[in-house]
């Protein structure tokens, strides 16, 4: 074989790059400080052809990073887009929708996992205590429930977040119950607490809380009127008031085992209300505590 040795190629007029009308075949590598000329058509072996029309791959390519343009670069078996097209049907290994769900029954913090940026919350208030009864067979009213408030938010520069839940209003043997206490997500969405169920000698009926800052917010329901009488064929107390989450406590019954007043079953529902039957007293129920509940999306 053959060898040519030179310090520069050039044309035949000296004033230029040579020319290869005939096609340039490379056994070994080529190493290229810069390339100026336009190559309309590139064969590598048997497994690569670059023309105008792209690139067209046969064999196996080993790459430590690969980019297309600007919106796609793939390293060490990752890809990474800013954008696709399609409906992704065929995508495996990405993330979406619904990935996991937090529920606080008490205060704390909530602490976004990895990938997410957005969470639905769901803020509900605690419930009011039933108010209590006096006299004979005179009952109070029902517990108002914590009110509710339903916001979805982007949390992508977001890391951790103060979750207040609203406590339980307290029963009582007679007079006005106590108020559920407020619940809030930091500063996006917050609800406040039923009102107390009032005592059988007063006009007071429970208001249920409201919700306030989502992008739907829920009042409680009101606590049913206590009534009054004398004797056993007259109406009791009243049943505590509905939250978004359920029902709340049973009055006491006059005719029916005569127990106290029932608590607040779901969260953030009212108390039921008390009654004095046969010179003896039945209190009311508590409210339900709130609740903060927090859906995470990818």
């Amino acid at each position: 074989m053959s060898r040519l040795r030179a310090n520069q190629i050039t044309n035949e007029n000296a004033n230029g790059a040579p020319n290869f009308p005939h096609g340039l075949t490379v056994t070994g590598i080529i190493t290229a400080t810069n390339t100026q000329t336009n190559f309309s058509n590139i064969v590598v072996g048997s497994a690569v052809t670059a023309n105008s029309q792209g690139i067209d791959v046969t064999g196996i390519v080993t790459a430590t990073t690969v980019k297309v343009g600007s919106a796609i670069s793939a390293t060490d078996g990752a890809i990474s887009a800013t954008r696709y097209f399609g409906d992704g049907a065929n995508l495996t290994g990405v993330a979406s929708g619904l990935q996991s769900v937090q529920v606080f029954t008490s205060s704390g913090t909530y602490t976004k996992p990895s990938g997410i940026s957005k969470v639905k919350v769901i803020v509900t208030a605690g419930g009011g205590g039933g108010g209590g009864g006096s006299s004979n067979f005179n009952g109070g009213s029902g517990g108002g429930a914590g009110g509710t408030a339903i916001e979805l938010i982007d949390v992508s520069s977001v890391s951790t977040v103060t979750v207040t839940v609203g406590a339980a209003g307290a029963n009582v043997n007679s007079g006005q119950g106590s108020a559920g206490g407020t619940s809030s997500f930091g500063s996006y969405c917050s609800a406040t607490g039923g009102d107390g169920g009032g005592g059988a000698d007063t006009a007071v009926f429970a208001a249920g809380g409201a919700g306030s800052g989502g992008d739907i917010n829920i009042r409680g329901g009101d606590g049913d009127t206590g009534g009054g009488g004398g004797s056993a064929d007259d109406t009791s107390g009243g049943d505590g008031g509905a939250s978004f989450w359920g029902g709340g406590g049973s009055k006491v019954k006059v005719n029916n085992n005569r127990n106290h007043g029932r608590s607040g079953t779901a969260y953030g529902s009212g108390g039921g209300g008390g009654c004095v039957i046969d010179g003896t007293t039945y209190s009311s129920g508590n409210g339900a505590a709130g609740v903060v509940y927090v859906e995470e999306y990818a």
